[in-house]
């Protein structure tokens, strides 16, 4: 185990910005390099311009839907540049922006050159490629009257889209739709990724996404991001090489309690998670009846009918997955409240939890959305409407790492906030969530800090899904991920430098 003094802690990972920063920030960032905000808007359209040229280079005919703020006058400056390329534009108008805007001057451009077309004057015809530059990050509030059109409108057409900033309708914040969103092929973001485009139903909108900072300075030299974006890449470097002299004992004790009656598979899965994530013992703790079908094909799992278990043995616990609602999850949970031991919380613990809830730092909460919402006496709908603002009320209820699943997964530890990347539809099954659960304990059993046994914790879970989904989404177990997790523990391979050579008669 490692001196907590040298526990790594895990990185910031790629700023994620609120809308209102970006707006704010803005004008300081051009005013640094002699622009105002049309040479602002200019570099915008030129960074889409190289985008469209790079992804869709034989597209010939292109269609712009342009709003009447600054995402309109992104447009305007790209449709602009097209023309002067000699592709054949279509531009289609949401308004004529207000003076005062850099995009009423954008506009202005683009008059020159072409028309500005309404929803009735598109031609019958279907273009090579789309662009939504109909709103940006400004709205907030459910959308109605004639851009609901427009979406509808870009909706229906076949082929590519490019959104510019982000797809409009989706709130920028916390990725919900604000009534309606374009799916967009590609998302291309300005100056710095907005949060709500990794998060929430983004990942059914945004398409491939991609940041496009314009030459400008780093917003972190100005203001504090928002969180951090992370994925597997970013966090591998920290699954090093064992030493040659470990033994399991330097590895960690991940003891598991739940499995109640008639539910051993959730505890099984955990277990398993945990033995693949590298901890050195791992111990179920479960009713009687369910031991043969815990050890069965896995000899090396431990296991125990004492009630209480040994709180004293684990370095990391795990409670809750198959722990039940009956009586004798009721006196496992008082024992394991009692005991105050690091714990990896998940399932039933959360549920068990709600009914009394307490705070403290030595443990890491996992929960769905409705798990989240019991926890904080309110709806599955109001967690899902900003999950920003639900997990870090969930951390400074409880203390502790918060972990919200779902897609674009957030953990706070308080002080930061991470959103993690990967993972598919293929894991909306059963056991997911357990197999999650161990793989954190195991991580944390080994000597990770809590927020990076977590984050990794996280990371690989989604990659391992990733990897499994090359054989079909649908259908995909949670028992499909293990020989994944096993791989991804394993970055840097074996150490074949260090193997033992003998002579053969030696």
């Amino acid at each position: 185990m490692q001196n907590p003094q040298s526990v790594p802690q895990p990185p910031a990972g790629l700023p994620l910005w609120r809308a209102a920063q970006i707006q704010s920030l803005e004008p300081q960032l051009a005013s640094q390099q002699g622009l105002d905000l049309y040479g602002l808007m200019c570099r915008a359209g030129q960074a889409l311009f190289e985008h469209l040229i790079t992804h869709w280079p034989m597209a010939n005919s292109i269609w712009l839907f342009c709003g009447a703020g600054n995402n309109g006058g992104d447009g305007y400056v790209l449709a602009r540049l097209l023309h002067e390329a000699g592709r054949q534009v279509t531009v289609c108008g949401l308004g004529e922006p207000a003076t005062r805007l850099p995009a009423y001057q954008a506009w202005t451009q683009w008059r020159r050159q072409g028309p500005v077309l309404t929803l009735a004057d598109l031609p019958a015809s279907t273009p090579d490629l789309v662009v939504d530059a109909l709103l940006g990050i400004g709205p907030s509030q459910p959308l109605r009257g004639a851009v609901l059109d427009h979406i509808a409108a870009i909706n229906r057409l076949a082929g590519p889209v490019l959104a510019v900033d982000l797809p409009s309708g989706l709130h920028a914040d916390t990725g919900q739709p604000l009534g309606a969103v374009v799916r967009a092929t590609h998302t291309l973001s300005l100056v710095g990724h907005k949060r709500g485009l990794v998060t929430g139903e983004s990942a059914e909108w945004v398409g491939r996404l991609t940041l496009a900072p314009l030459g400008l300075p780093a917003l972190t030299g100005l203001a504090q991001p928002d969180g951090g974006l992370l994925d597997y890449s970013l966090l591998n470097e920290y699954l090093r090489r064992r030493p040659r002299h470990l033994h399991k004992g330097d590895c960690g004790r991940v003891l598991l309690c739940g499995g109640g009656p008639g539910m051993p598979g959730a505890l099984r899965l955990a277990a398993e998670a945990a033995l693949r994530a590298g901890a050195g013992l791992v111990r179920a703790s479960s009713v009687t009846a369910n031991l043969p079908l815990l050890a069965a094909g896995r000899p090396e799992l431990m296991l125990s009918d004492v009630e209480p278990p040994d709180w004293r043995w684990p370095t990391a616990t795990v409670f809750g997955p198959g722990l039940g609602q009956s009586p004798w999850a009721e006196r496992r949970f008082a024992d394991w409240l009692a005991a105050e031991v690091p714990s990896v919380v998940d399932a039933d613990g959360l549920n068990w939890l709600a009914r009394a809830p307490q705070r403290r730092q030595n443990w890491i909460l996992t929960p769905h959305p409705g798990e989240a919402a019991r926890l904080l006496g309110c709806t599955t709908a109001e967690v899902s409407k900003d999950r920003f603002a639900a997990v870090r009320a969930l951390q400074a209820r409880l203390g502790g790492v918060v972990l919200l699943k779902g897609p674009g997964t957030l953990v706070c530890d308080g002080a930061r906030l991470w959103v993690c990347q990967g993972g598919n539809p293929g894991m909306a099954s059963g056991g997911m969530g357990d197999l999650l659960a161990g793989l954190i304990a195991g991580l944390w059993a080994q000597g990770l800090s809590m927020p990076l046994a977590t984050l990794l914790g996280v990371c690989l879970h989604g990659a391992a899904g990733d990897l499994a989904a090359r054989q079909g989404e649908r259908g995909m177990l949670a028992s499909d991920l293990l020989p994944f997790i096993r791989h991804l523990v394993n970055p840097q391979g074996t150490d074949d430098d260090n193997e033992v050579h003998t002579t053969p008669g030696l």
